[in-house]
């Protein structure tokens, strides 16, 4: 079963010839045809045009044995969140506004993903606009999640965490505004990268809300993440709010000795399931035995985050839907779906006059204050170590009547998110019902280097990551 391979497996066999790039993608394919309709992690499925690619790549192989100092991508398929527009493939962000569209273009990631001779195996399902944390709000239809069908894999990017998760897909891109990446991440028991705001760029991501949107791949190890965040990473003239700040060079290691870890007392909530706590306070004991400095510290209580975060967010969807209007992209407006309507409505009214004092600035201040919160506490630890979600993944229907399901459970990733600072989601044990629980790294904004490094350090001495699921 090749498709259970890495990226760098994978690169490593094509290099060797112990299998072809055909082979692989078939293999993927044969597990979508296999589990698919019971995970429904994709909406759409680029078969012929995936097998033609390979066979084209198998190509360039034989032909050249340093095309992959060129292309390190060549040959692997690698599958995308349906909020990214891609030339000639149906792009629908899970919306029935969307439901027939087709981009004259790709997005600027994709166009990447592409050059660096990627196979884009297929669209994934994520909630409609990236709106929610569940999946369920996907007007298509609900992601399953692969350690458990009755549960849900998270959202927004719950496809793409699913299709990694139960190796329909060597990698996947995701996207987070607010927990969108890390969160499924951590329910479906991957690794999932949410880098510094504007260090990939956004064109041709469908917008949600424009000031946190932040792309990323969603892998089985913190290499592949890394991989991947080199590949689509860097500075675009068609996006104003990417950075042509230089990244920098990553050394993997197993010895953290001198890095600060911070743990923030706060993000321990009362609530949260004893197991995730559990799990994430046994994984600071393996970072004591790396080396690495641990210290609880003092954070803004992340309810305040949440606030903000409904706030803006609501408030930058009204406006960015307002280009929906059924005349140049698909159907008309009565084609939203409620969860759509609801945000539109909250954000119209936030933003109108007379409110947008009390509401939109008051929370535009208050998100100035987060980011001072964590700029004072970086002043003593290099990252940040708490849970990813408060809970494991939760039952199919839990989004019912629960209009800030995807709040609650993001409440210990937005602040980060609407600071702009990177962070990684990486699984670390099981909770109730046996589903994954995920621990998040946080870190200065730029400062990916630093979260991909103690990431790497925690999974060469452990295997959450290489837990499979039972399918």
């Amino acid at each position: 079963m090749i498709n259970k391979k890495t990226i760098l497996q994978s690169q490593a066999g094509l290099v060797a010839k112990k299998f072809s790039s055909f082979e692989l993608v078939n293999s993927c394919l044969e597990r979508i045809d296999q589990t698919d309709s019971k995970l429904k992690s994709f909406i759409t499925v680029c078969k012929a045009n995936s097998l033609n690619q390979a066979r084209n790549a198998d190509k360039l192989i034989s032909q050249d044995k340093n095309i992959f100092e060129s292309k390190p991508l060549l040959g692997i398929p690698i599958s995308v969140k349906d909020n990214f527009c891609t030339k000639a493939i149906k792009t629908t962000a899970s919306s029935k506004v969307l439901e027939n569209y087709f981009p004259p273009y790709n997005a600027t990631v994709v166009e990447k993903l592409k050059n660096s001779g990627a196979i884009i195996l297929g669209k994934t399902n994520m909630d409609a606009w990236a709106h929610g944390s569940s999946t369920e709000t996907s007007q298509f239809f609900t992601t399953h999640n692969p350690w458990n069908l009755d549960f849900l894999p998270g959202g927004s990017s719950g496809g793409s965490a699913a299709a990694v998760g139960s190796d329909q897909t060597i990698a996947a891109i995701g996207s987070e505004t607010a927990g969108s990446i890390r969160q499924p991440a951590a329910w479906c028991g991957v690794t999932g990268l949410k880098p510094t705001y504007g260090r990939i760029s956004r064109y041709g991501l469908i917008a949600m809300c424009s000031s946190t949107d932040c792309p990323g791949p969603i892998t089985k190890n913190v290499e592949d993440s890394a991989t991947l965040f080199k590949i689509i990473s860097g500075y675009d003239s068609k996006d104003a709010t990417s950075s042509e700040k230089e990244l920098d060079v990553i050394k993997f290691g197993k010895n953290l000795s001198g890095v600060k870890i911070g743990l923030p007392k706060q993000y321990f909530l009362k609530e949260m399931e004893t197991e995730v706590g559990a799990r994430v306070l046994e994984a600071v004991k393996v970072f004591e035995k790396m080396g690495a400095q641990i210290k609880w510290v003092e954070l803004m209580d992340p309810k305040y985050s949440v606030a903000v975060y409904t706030i803006i967010q609501r408030s930058e969807v009204s406006s960015n839907l307002a280009r929906f209007d059924g005349i140049r992209y698909g159907n008309d407006r009565t084609f939203f779906g409620d969860e759509a309507k609801r945000r539109i409505m909250l954000g119209t009214y936030t933003l109108s006059a007379g409110y947008y004092d009390a509401f939109y600035k008051k929370a535009q201040k208050v998100r100035t204050l987060i980011i001072n919160d964590f700029k004072k506490v970086f002043e003593s630890v290099d990252v940040l170590l708490s849970p990813t979600s408060p809970s494991v993944a939760l039952p199919i229907g839990a989004t019912k009547d629960a209009s800030m399901f995807g709040e609650l459970s993001d409440i210990l990733i937005c602040a980060s998110s609407m600071a702009g600072l990177p962070a990684i989601n990486i699984p670390c044990g099981f909770g109730k019902h046996n589903l994954p629980v995920g621990m998040q790294i946080i870190a200065p904004q730029f400062n990916e280097k630093v979260i991909l490094e103690t990431a790497y350090a925690y999974q060469s001495q452990t295997n959450w990551h290489k837990q499979k699921p039972n399918l």
